[in-house]
C-alpha cells in the first residue's frame, strides 16, 4: 500500500510505516497536479498538514484513497464529513503538538512584554550608534508573573498553555463552551507534580478580567474576537493567536492597537495565508511567526509516529 505524505512527515513516521510494509512517497505534489498523481500511483493514504487542501473534487476523483490524515489538530483544509460519508477514514493528531504550540505562545508573550521582537530588529541596525536611546525606549517592560491569562478554548492546547502560565506564577481563567472544568497536572523533572482545577467562566468575563488573552479555538464561521470583544477588554491588553487564521478580525485588531486598547499582539496564523496583510507585517506592536506552532522536532516526531500508528491499525 502507498502513502503520500504531501506536506512531509518525520523520519520516525516513515520508518514505522515502512516497517509495516507501506511504501511512503515524500513528493510535494502541487495542488493542481495532486489528483493525477494520486490516481497514477494508486495512492491509498494521503497525509497533509495545512498547505494541501482535500476538497470534495479530489475525494470524488481519487477512488484509490482509503485514509486521509492531517498532521496536526485543525482539519478545516479537509472536507471531513464528505470524506467520511464516502467511506474514507479521516484521522488527525490532536495531542501531539499541544506542548509545542503552548511554548510558542509563551515565546511570543515573553518577547512582547520585553519588546524583543523590535529590539532584535533595531539592535543590529543602531546598537552601535544609538545604544542609550534604544535602552531607554525598551526599558518599560513588564513581568508576566502575577498577571491574569485568559484562555479562549480549553482543550488540549489551551490546557497545555495554562500549565506553563501556572508554572510561572500567572492566574489562569478560561472559557470553553464544551468544558465546565479541567484538572491540570504539572509534572516536574524530578517526578514531583502539582494539581490544579480550573473551572471555566463566561467568554465575557474572560475578556473583562484578562491582562493577556490567548486563543485555542477551531476555525469557525464568525470571528471569535472582533470590535465588540475588543471593547470588553482591559486597556493595554495583550493578545496571542496561535490557533487558526480568521478567528480574530485583523482589521479590528489594527484599530484596537492604534487606539491603545491592545498594547501588543502576536500572530502565528493569518486570515490570508500565505500572504498576510501588509498592515500586520509592518506593525511594530505585533510579534509575528509564519504558522510554526507545531514545528518542533519533538512535535513532528510525535505527529509522524501517531499518524503511522493509526494508519497501521486501520489498514493492517
Amino acid at each position: 500500500m502507498k502513502v503520500l505524505a504531501n506536506d512531509g512527515i518525520a523520519t520516525s513516521g516513515v520508518v514505522a510505516l515502512e516497517k509495516a510494509g507501506f511504501e511512503v512517497i515524500l513528493n510535494n505534489v502541487p495542488q493542481e497536479e495532486l489528483i493525477n498523481f494520486i490516481n497514477k500511483n494508486n495512492v491509498d493514504v494521503l497525509l497533509v498538514r495545512s498547505a494541501t487542501k482535500v476538497r470534495e473534487d479530489l475525494i470524488d476523483a481519487c477512488p484509490s484513497l482509503k485514509v486521509i490524515g492531517r498532521g496536526g489538530v485543525g482539519m478545516d483544509n479537509i472536507d471531513v464529513e464528505y470524506a467520511r460519508n464516502k467511506g474514507l477514514k479521516v484521522i488527525n493528531t490532536p495531542a501531539a503538538s499541544s506542548h509545542s504550540v503552548a511554548e510558542l505562545v509563551f515565546a511570543h508573550l515573553f518577547g512582547m512584554v520585553r519588546f524583543l521582537h523590535i529590539s532584535n530588529q533595531n539592535m543590529p541596525l543602531e546598537g552601535d550608534s544609538k545604544f542609550k536611546e534604544l535602552k531607554k525606549s525598551f526599558a518599560k517592560g513588564i513581568e508576566l508573573k502575577g498577571k491574569t491569562l485568559g484562555v479562549l478554548g480549553f482543550g488540549r492546547i489551551g490546557q497545555a498553555t495554562a500549565k506553563i502560565a501556572l508554572g510561572i506564577g500567572m492566574k489562569v481563567i478560561a472559557f470553553d463552551p464544551f468544558i465546565d472544568s479541567a484538572h491540570l497536572e504539572l509534572d516536574f523533572f524530578d517526578g514531583q507534580s502539582i494539581s490544579f482545577t480550573i473551572d471555566t467562566i463566561s467568554k465575557e468575563e474572560v475578556l473583562k478580567q484578562a491582562d493577556f488573552i490567548t486563543l485555542h479555538v477551531p476555525a469557525q464561521e464568525n470571528y471569535v474576537i472582533s470590535t465588540k470583544e475588543f471593547e470588553m477588554m482591559n486597556d493595554g491588553v495583550g493578545i496571542v493567536n496561535a490557533a487558526r487564521g480568521g478567528v480574530i478580525d485583523e482589521v479590528a485588531l489594527i484599530k484596537a492597537i492604534e487606539s491603545g486598547k491592545v498594547s501588543n499582539a502576536a500572530l502565528d496564523v493569518f486570515e490570508n495565508e500565505p500572504k498576510p496583510e501588509i498592515q500586520l507585517l509592518m506593525n511594530n506592536n505585533i510579534s509575528l511567526t509564519p504558522h510554526i506552532g507545531a514545528a518542533t522536532k519533538e512535535a513532528q516526531n510525535r505527529i509522524g509516529e501517531e499518524l503511522a500508528s493509526q494508519i497501521i491499525e486501520i489498514l493492517k
